[in-house]
């Protein structure tokens, strides 16, 4: 397919690429890398669209994986299992219940530190265990983690960067049910209680309201005798279910999105600048939401959570409403806690900055140039993000 506009999620990123290409096998998808190669042309693999930067926007090859879908190789004694790379969070989540097998949070893109909420709970990369790929050279590789650790240090956020990931092995954990609860609080009393809400509950994370100054409290326990009773809230919601239906929520309305991972101990003093910052000059303007969720550390070398336990702070505005005055406008002040940013949200930031941010940038760059020697995989904005210039 030639010439035909892509456009992301929300809307605010579209491009048209020479060709997009729906592979059905792995064959075809090395003698494309091949091609690329000898031509000197950029490939881009996209997934569901969901990011807000412009991770996959290239003038020349948009590489769907949409055919590559199943789970293979259940293991119940290790809970691990193989996903294909074109499998979504729905149909892995799905297809993983039926050998009682479930992922250990919200899932997303393996390749950009995705995550859900949890002090004790890594993004969604931490899972990768193994992985076939194809790298910028045609070649296909075949590896787990017991036979390279730090390797896998390097593919677990790697941006699609170091290869095509055809097959992810990834440790999983047996099925489980979740109870849900969300409240409306006022904003004070959620801050009096955030310490207690973050130790206390397996998922919790909060919203935000610019405008009500009201915020959201999202709980998540295993038993429903974990769950809290929050007294100075109105419960709107209350589910319980498996955890692949209950820890994804569906998303109606669309909006652009900047998001900042801090240090946990700067997160509530970071969070209180942002509100007075918004407040004081953005509340008129701004109708969408604030997110604040808990990860765990982990060591994965580009990981926004590399080496502390974080939390992330979230702008939203509404698709299609102008956002860079207002994310620009407030993240100074996530650099000033030190914040590192979401590789898949919208950010100003380029190689230099950026290196100075993740301690193990020289050793992911080390695996970079060993599996894609020539940058096929480097759009001109992947070049702004990771190659310093001279």
């Amino acid at each position: 397919m030639k010439n035909k506009e892509w456009k992301n999620w929300s809307g605010s990123l579209s491009f048209k690429p020479e060709q997009v290409i729906t592979p059905e096998s792995e064959e075809e998808i090395v003698q494309l890398v091949k091609k690329a190669r000898r031509e000197n042309r950029k490939l881009r693999v996209v997934g569901a669209g969901h990011s807000s930067s412009p991770l996959v926007k290239t003038k020349d090859i948009l590489l769907s994986l949409k055919h590559f879908k199943g789970v293979e190789a259940p293991d119940l004694e290790k809970n691990r299992a193989t996903v294909l790379a074109g499998m979504t969070v729905k149909e892995a989540g799905k297809d993983l219940y039926r050998y009682g097998l479930a992922m250990h949070n919200v899932a997303g893109a393996i390749g950009t530190g995705t995550h859900g909420t949890g002090r004790e709970l890594r993004n969604l990369s931490s899972m990768l265990v193994g992985v076939r790929m194809i790298t910028g050279t045609g070649e296909v590789i075949e590896k787990t983690i017991e036979e390279d650790e730090e390797l896998f240090r390097a593919l677990r956020v790697a941006l699609g960067t170091c290869g095509i990931f055809l097959k992810m092995r990834l440790q999983l954990q047996p099925f489980f049910k979740l109870q849900r609860k969300e409240w409306c609080v006022p904003i004070e009393k959620c801050l009096e209680n955030l310490e207690d809400l973050q130790e206390n509950n397996r998922n919790f994370d909060f919203y935000w309201y610019p405008r009500s100054d009201m915020a959201k409290i999202r709980v998540m326990n295993k038993e429903a005798e974990d769950m809290p009773e929050i007294s100075y809230g109105t419960l709107e919601l209350e589910i319980e279910g498996n955890s692949h239906e209950v820890l994804p929520r569906s998303r109606h309305l669309k909006f652009d999105e900047m998001e900042y991972a801090l240090p946990a101990k700067n997160a509530p003093e970071c969070f209180l600048e942002v509100r007075r910052e918004i407040k004081k000059k953005w509340r008129k303007d701004v109708a969408w939401r604030v997110l604040y969720r808990t990860i765990k550390a982990d060591d994965a070398f580009v990981s926004s959570m590399y080496g502390r336990d974080s939390v992330t702070i979230s702008l939203h505005h509404n698709a299609g409403l102008p956002f860079w005055d207002y994310f620009r406008a407030i993240e100074p002040i996530f650099r000033k806690y030190g914040g590192r940013p979401h590789w898949g949200k919208k950010h100003s930031l380029k190689a230099a900055e950026l290196k100075e941010l993740f301690p193990c940038w020289d050793d992911f760059q080390k695996y970079r140039e060993r599996f894609d020697p020539d940058n096929i995989f480097l759009s001109p904005y992947m070049e702004e993000l990771l190659i310093l210039k001279q």
